[in-house]
């Protein structure tokens, strides 16, 4: 019989390494940071309209937040781990 030359290298690990995931932990943070700013601004009346629904932070700033957020877990998805 001939022998292999080539070794499998066998790594029943987790797909994504330590740092990938300390990267998603913060991806994750900074999107409910966006839905933390985005909620609030109803009214205590349900007669009475708020205007509080239209501030520049609901509308603007939690949806660019959310994005950055999403952007970032596909960065912190997608990069390669490091080989120990």
């Amino acid at each position: 019989m001939a022998k292999k030359s080539k070794e499998v290298k066998d790594s029943a690990g987790f797909a994504l390494g330590k740092e990938n995931y300390k990267l998603m932990a913060i991806g994750f943070a900074v999107i409910v940071l966006g839905f933390i700013l985005m909620a609030g601004g109803g009214s205590d009346d349900p007669t009475v309209f708020s205007e509080d629904i239209f501030s520049f932070r609901r509308i603007t700033l939690a949806p660019i937040i959310l994005l950055l957020g999403f952007a970032f877990e596909i960065y912190a998805i997608m990069k390669k781990p490091k080989e120990d």
